[in-house]
């Protein structure tokens, strides 16, 4: 399948756009909290100004030949700086992606893997020792991509955010 985006660093105008289209994303999974229940996680979603802000910190996004953005995702340098919860601070030489969101209408065009991909290699580049990151069952289908794409589960990286279980998931980078 070919692909008719690319994958690039946000710029900050799109900010605004990649918050909306992350918290509808998360919104409309079913099982996830609303933005009522949970109004300060829907506020770090929308506020990609902020995180973009964060040390080692990468906004990337898709976009298609028309500029359209597609969907996005924050890779982090330094799991140091992944501000979630749970043990994944802790782990040293690691990579970690937050926060993918693709458009509903963009789906099974390769973008959420695209942009995994991407973070893969900003891994490698770094030359930081494994990805992790945090998903929930909401999220399945992302799932089975993460494990095509050689990532396991990792339950020592597990926690829960107030009601909601997330599930943690590492990839290691060979050198």
């Amino acid at each position: 399948m070919e692909r008719n985006y690319i994958i690039r660093e946000a710029i900050s105008s799109e900010y605004k756009e990649l918050g909306d289209i992350t918290v509808n994303v998360y919104e409309q999974l079913p099982g996830m909290p609303s933005s009522s229940e949970q109004p300060e996680y829907y506020a770090m979603l929308y506020d990609v100004k902020t995180r973009a802000k964060n040390p080692t910190t990468e906004i990337l996004v898709a976009v298609s030949p028309e500029n359209e953005l597609l969907g996005g995702v924050m890779f982090i340098g330094d799991v140091k700086y992944y501000a979630s919860g749970g043990s994944i601070t802790e782990n040293i030489d690691c990579s970690g992606i937050r926060l993918l969101a693709v458009k509903p209408e963009a789906r099974k065009l390769g973008v959420g893997k695209a942009l995994t991909e991407a973070c893969i290699r900003r891994t490698e580049e770094i030359g930081a020792s494994q990805v992790l990151l945090h998903s929930t069952k909401s999220m399945e289908v992302a799932w089975k991509m993460y494990k095509k794409m050689g990532f396991i589960r990792s339950q020592d990286l597990d926690f829960s955010q107030e009601e909601l279980a997330v599930f943690g998931f590492r990839l290691k980078i060979s050198k």
